[in-house]
């Protein structure tokens, strides 16, 4: 079977926009439980607390997701011969939703790991547009 570039070139870019999409939905989720987080500290009640847990979940499944498409991104650009590695620590986003519910966590110290895992999750997508950008350029 012959290697036949531009294909590869279009299934990397394809892998590509997944992970892109599934780190924007990780970044929207957690921003929203950043923010559930915020009216907890400033005095939210039970409700607030379930709901705040509520989007810790889909963040955490969401970072899972993101996880998996950046796994497969990675390994189509082996195919196409680029060798940059994505360099995200994706133990940190396995590490993410065990941290959350940890019970004797106080508010504050999970609104950082929110804030934490948001960075990391921000600076994954740059990395991932500007390597979109190259391979569209290739």
């Amino acid at each position: 079977m012959s290697y036949d570039f531009e294909r590869e070139k279009y299934e990397a870019i394809q892998a590509g926009e997944r992970a892109l999409a599934s780190l924007r939905q990780a970044e929207n989720e957690l921003s929203s439980a950043k923010n559930w987080g915020v009216v907890d500290l400033l005095g939210g009640g039970l409700l607030t607390n379930i709901v705040k847990h509520s989007k810790m979940g889909n963040a955490s499944q969401c970072l899972e997701q993101a996880k998996r498409d950046l796994q497969g991104f990675s390994r189509e650009l082996e195919d196409v011969n680029i060798s940059q590695m994505l360099n995200i620590n994706t133990m940190d986003f396995l590490s993410f939703a065990d941290f959350f519910f940890d019970g004797l966590v106080a508010d504050w110290l999970m609104q950082d790991r929110i804030n934490d895992a948001r960075r990391q999750v921000e600076s994954a997508i740059r990395r991932v547009e500007e390597i979109l950008r190259q391979l569209r350029m290739m």
